[in-house]
C-alpha cells in the first residue's frame, strides 16, 4: 500500500492512503536514506510504501520504502550537531511567521530559513503576524522589514489571526497546495491555523512574560486536510535555524539580490568579502542591499551558528 505521512512521533507514523484510510506504521529495522544523515529518516509529507501487519488485525503497518522527495526543509539537529532534522517534505510552499516582539523574530533567523528554502526551490511567503497588537512605531518596523523582503522578491502579508485580517488571502494561496507553517514558538502558528480551519482546534498557549518567548504547543509536525482543498503542515516552534551542507561558493546563490549581482564582480569566484571591484559590496555601499541581509550572508559564510537571543533585537534591525 502507498500513502502520505501525516504525523511522525519518532517511532510511529500516521500514514493516510489516497482512499482516505489511516494506518499507524513503524519502520522495521534500520531505515536510512542515501546521502542524508538525519535524526528522522521519514518526515511528514513523505510518500511511503507499507505493508499491513496481520498480527495487529491489519490496523498497523510496516514502512519498507520511501518515494523520492520533490524537496524538503532541513536544519541542523538541536542536540546532534553533525546530524540534520528534516522538518517536512514534498512542499508546495512555506509560510514563515514573523513577529516584531512577543516574541521577536531576528532577521538572521528569517534569512537562514529563506536560504534553506531557496536551496530546495521552495516558495516562501513571509507572514507578519499579530499586527492588531502593534503600536504605530512597531507597525513602521513591520513596513520597513516588509519593504526589504518585497524588494528582493518575497511576498509579505500582514496578518491578524485574532481579527481575521488577510486570513482569506492566505487561504486563497493555499488552495490545492501543501503548505507548511513555521516560525518561533509563540508567533501564532497554531492560532493562525485555527483561524484558517477552525474545526482543527489546535492547542495554543500564551507568551512567557519572563523571556518573551513562546511555549511549545506543537510537539511534532503534523499535516491536516482543509475543507477548501489544501493541506496544512503545522510544525513545532523553532528556536534557531542551522543551515546544512552548503559550500561557501554557493551561499550567495541563495540570496537572490546577491545572485543577481555576482556576474558584475571582477572575479568569477568572488565571495563578496575582501575582493576588489565587487558589485555586491558596491551595492551595499549604495544602500541597494540591506545591511541585515549582507550580515546574515557573512554569518552563514563563516559558519557561525545563529542564536535566539531576545537582547539582540535592536542590534539586528
Amino acid at each position: 500500500m502507498t500513502g502520505r505521512v501525516y504525523k511522525s512521533t519518532g517511532s510511529w507514523y500516521t500514514v493516510k492512503t489516497q482512499l482516505g484510510e489511516t494506518y499507524q506504521c513503524r519502520i522495521k529495522g534500520k531505515f536510512r536514506i542515501k546521502g542524508i544523515k538525519s535524526t528522522n529518516p521519514i518526515a511528514v509529507g513523505d510518500v511511503v510504501d507499507f505493508e499491513l501487519e496481520e498480527a495487529n488485525n491489519l490496523e498497523s503497518g510496516i514502512i519498507f520504502n520511501i518515494h523520492d522527495r520533490a524537496n524538503y526543509i532541513v536544519r541542523k539537529s538541536v542536540n546532534l550537531s553533525k546530524q540534520t532534522h528534516i522538518i517536512a517534505a514534498n512542499l508546495d510552499q512555506v509560510f514563515l511567521l514573523v513577529t516584531i516582539n512577543n516574541p521577536p523574530t531576528l532577521t538572521s533567523f528569517i534569512d537562514r530559513f529563506l536560504v534553506t528554502a531557496e536551496a530546495y526551490s521552495i516558495k516562501t511567503v513571509l507572514i507578519f503576524n499579530k499586527i492588531d497588537a502593534y503600536d504605530d512605531d512597531t507597525l513602521l518596523e513591520v513596513k520597513y522589514l516588509a519593504h526589504i523582503y518585497r524588494k528582493i522578491g518575497y511576498e509579505c502579508i500582514g496578518v491578524s489571526a485574532k481579527t481575521g485580517k488577510n486570513v482569506d488571502k492566505i487561504k486563497a494561496l493555499m488552495k490545492d497546495k501543501v503548505s507548511m507553517f513555521s516560525g518561533h514558538s509563540g508567533v501564532g502558528k497554531s492560532t493562525l491555523v485555527n483561524a484558517i480551519q477552525p474545526d482543527l482546534n489546535l492547542k495554543t498557549k500564551e507568551i512567557s512574560n519572563l523571556h518573551m518567548q513562546g511555549q511549545h504547543t506543537t510537539t511534532f509536525a503534523e499535516m491536516y486536510d482543509t475543507d477548501f482543498g489544501g493541506k496544512i503542515i503545522d510544525t513545532p516552534g523553532i528556536k534557531g535555524f542551522g543551515v546544512v551542507d552548503m559550500d561557501k561558493e554557493e551561499v550567495g546563490d541563495y540570496f537572490p539580490e546577491i545572485f543577481a549581482l555576482k556576474q558584475h564582480c571582477k572575479f568569477n569566484n568572488c565571495l563578496h568579502v575582501k575582493e576588489p571591484k565587487c558589485a555586491v559590496k558596491d551595492a551595499l555601499d549604495n544602500d541597494e542591499i540591506a545591511f541585515s541581509r549582507y550580515r546574515s550572508y557573512l554569518q552563514i559564510l563563516e559558519g557561525e551558528d545563529e542564536h535566539y537571543r531576545t537582547d539582540n533585537w535592536d542590534k539586528d534591525k
